[in-house]
């Protein structure tokens, strides 16, 4: 179904989006820092919230790109077209009621995560997610079109839109800040300019009749179908609740950090900074699967499915561990790179070579491996053992070796590759059983 160059040309434009949506972070704090400490403490807080509500709009593009993928693996093109138009309805539905109600509780939203904060802190972090919000249902939608174009195999169009965003965002960003001294407000804005230009272009786009999956935006295609949104929910759902937890969890390990001391709190950041570079090919191959597998699935042809499930595999052990490897050599220029006590430097390099050395034998099986699962529709297992090998192993065993046996966090990193360990065997042991063929919607 599959040839190596169609894997070629569906990965690799993957990779180099992940890793602008990762550079783009990198500079938008780098360049909201002018605008002062509030600012950046601000934008850095809501943006944790900011994760969370965008893990939605993941999700339902992933439950969208799965019922559009299967369906063209079945050749039904009609069926696939009806699938990328009520994906637009629960997208749009879905992203409205989310804005709505961010901008209606925005300061209890604030307080709910953080707690009491300082003034101007308040003050940037509201100015923030406000404009935020407005931007969540072009971003929904930016989001969905982004998952079905992956459905078809064509990743290069998500990946030169998100260039264009990007680039947009990063000129804007230093339009508001450094012309008109906007601050917060300025960085906010670039993203809502960025955001609203990349979902008209991929509506635009998707709109062209020519491509296997359109989007007509008519009425009579737009009239909810609820037995094809219950079949995009039904992978959505699952799965963004497991993205919620995830986050969560990480949020929750952070506080716990937090209690260690500033050298501890320092290098964490530094090493999650580090860490997140050496993930980018993971997370390509994570959409990749989707795409691959769930047209397997469609044609019913779990022999393929098989067959190109291991081979992904390979392919993520193989960028995992050459990724993570040149990490590792390069670490000590890497770190040159930030401005750190001998204390924050030795711990940050420690905490990035127990991500880097574990990431290379468990990060795929533990987060590359379900992606089959899901495209299959076996979406309940893999959200059970992802929520539940995160509270307990990656929360409860953060806090034992972290704060019980005083470990710091080096026992929280530990605590985390438990939770690999726990999900890697539960996940291998799925696959191998074969259960995952046999899920309906």
């Amino acid at each position: 179904m599959f040839s190596n160059a169609d894997l070629k040309r569906l990965i690799l434009p993957l990779v180099v989006e992940q890793a602008l949506a990762l550079t783009v972070g990198m500079a938008d704090v780098m360049m909201v820092s002018y605008a002062g400490e509030a600012a950046v403490s601000g934008v850095s807080l809501v943006d944790m919230i900011n994760i969370l509500l965008i893990n939605i709009f993941a999700a339902l593009g992933t439950g969208g790109a799965v019922v559009t993928s299967q369906y063209l693996g079945a050749r039904n093109r009609k069926k696939a077209c009806e699938s990328a138009d009520q994906l637009m309805v629960v997208t749009i539905a879905i992203s409205v009621v989310i804005m709505a109600l961010t901008l209606l509780f925005q300061t209890q939203l604030i307080r709910l995560f953080f707690g009491a904060i300082d003034d101007d802190v308040m003050a940037a972090c509201i100015t923030y997610l406000w404009i935020s919000a407005i931007s969540y249902p072009f971003l929904g939608v930016y989001n969905s079109c982004a998952a079905l174009f992956r459905a078809m195999g064509n990743s290069k169009v998500s990946m030169v839109v998100s260039l264009v965003m990007n680039v947009i965002n990063v000129m804007g960003n230093a339009f508001f800040i450094f012309t008109f001294h906007m601050g917060v407000a300025g960085v906010a804005t670039a993203s809502l300019i960025s955001r609203v230009a990349a979902c008209v272009i991929m509506v635009v786009l998707l709109r062209n009749p020519e491509h296997q999956v359109f989007i007509s935006l008519k009425w009579e295609y737009l009239k909810p179908n609820f037995s094809m949104i219950r079949k995009i929910l039904h992978i959505g759902i699952p799965n963004g609740l497991e993205n919620s937890f995830f986050q969560l969890g990480r949020v929750l390990v952070v506080s716990i950090i937090s209690g260690f001391g500033t050298v501890q709190i320092a290098a964490n950041a530094v090493a999650n900074n580090l860490d997140g570079m050496g993930c980018i090919p993971g997370n390509a191959m994570n959409l990749a699967m989707i795409t691959v597998i769930g047209q397997c699935v469609g044609a019913r042809d779990y022999d393929q499915a098989v067959y190109y499930t291991k081979k992904l595999m390979k392919i993520a052990y193989l960028a995992a561990i050459g990724w993570n490897a040149l990490i590792i050599l390069t670490l000590p220029l890497s770190l040159k790179l930030y401005n750190l006590s001998a204390d924050t430097i030795w711990l940050s390099t420690v905490l990035i070579l127990i991500h880097c050395g574990f990431a290379m034998v468990l990060w795929p099986a533990s987060f590359t491996l379900p992606n089959a699962l899901r495209a299959s529709n076996d979406v309940r297992f893999p959200m059970i053992v992802s929520i539940a090998s995160m509270v307990v192993f990656r929360i409860v065993f953060s806090y034992v070796l972290g704060v019980w046996l005083q470990m710091g966090a080096i026992g929280v990193w530990i605590a985390m590759v438990i939770d690999w360990v726990c999900r890697t065997v539960c996940f291998v042991w799925r696959f191998a059983r074969g259960k995952w063929k046999l899920q309906k919607i």
